[in-house]
């Protein structure tokens, strides 16, 4: 089973929205996905428990002493909590082949994310390879200074820039049905379906 860790220290940076709808989208593509919730919030878990059943399914597990190893599936997604380190960092990134780290347009937030980059690619399993680090921007409105702000930041990393999403109410609305933007009509999705499409291929992608 491929495994894609979704982490940054700060909260409130869009992790759970990258993770669902990697769910999502990897799940449209007829793959049998898990989602693994490692926030104590447990976000992801309420917006599985809501998901439509006619929808492709996205299942949630939870490790325990017991049994720490995921049920079969093809892919797992990790949605990690924040402030994520140590031991918990080093075991999602044992189990994932692609790290996601979604960064929003704030000083606070690239602040937090270049000092999480700056240890992620000491570790072992990056610097070897094993995982692959690629960044997706959150709430970003191209048009703004802090669009400008951000991209500037992230051309210091020698990281693939995945994609940009859009400063919208799609995502947060979705979300309150248990929805992903790829469970939308075209008429107020298609724009966002084409951001996701680079991130997933990405994703997807043999190493």
């Amino acid at each position: 089973m491929r495994a894609v860790l979704v982490a940054n220290p700060k909260g409130g940076c869009g992790k759970t929205t990258v993770s669902t709808n990697i769910s999502a989208g990897l799940a449209y593509s007829g793959h049998k996905v898990l989602l693994l919730d490692l926030d104590r919030q447990r976000s992801a878990c309420t917006w599985t428990s809501i998901r439509p059943g006619y929808l492709p399914p996205v299942h949630t597990f939870q490790l325990n002493d017991s049994d720490d190893q995921p049920p079969k599936g093809e892919w797992l997604v990790i949605d990690s909590p924040a402030g994520i380190q140590g031991k918990t960092l080093a075991h999602g990134l044992k189990l994932a082949d692609s790290v996601i780290v979604p960064v929003q347009p704030s000083l606070f937030d690239m602040s937090a994310t270049a000092e999480f980059l700056d240890g992620l690619l000491r570790l072992k399993e990056v610097r070897k390879s094993r995982a692959r680090v690629g960044i997706v921007g959150v709430r970003v409105d191209p048009r703004t200074k802090a669009a400008s702000t951000l991209s500037a930041f992230l051309a210091q990393f020698d990281l693939p820039v995945l994609g940009c999403l859009r400063d919208s109410q799609v995502y947060p609305n979705a979300a309150f049905n248990g929805l992903s933007v790829f469970d939308l009509p075209p008429s107020s999705s298609e724009r966002d379906v084409t951001t996701w499409q680079p991130i997933l291929d990405w994703i997807t992608a043999s190493s």
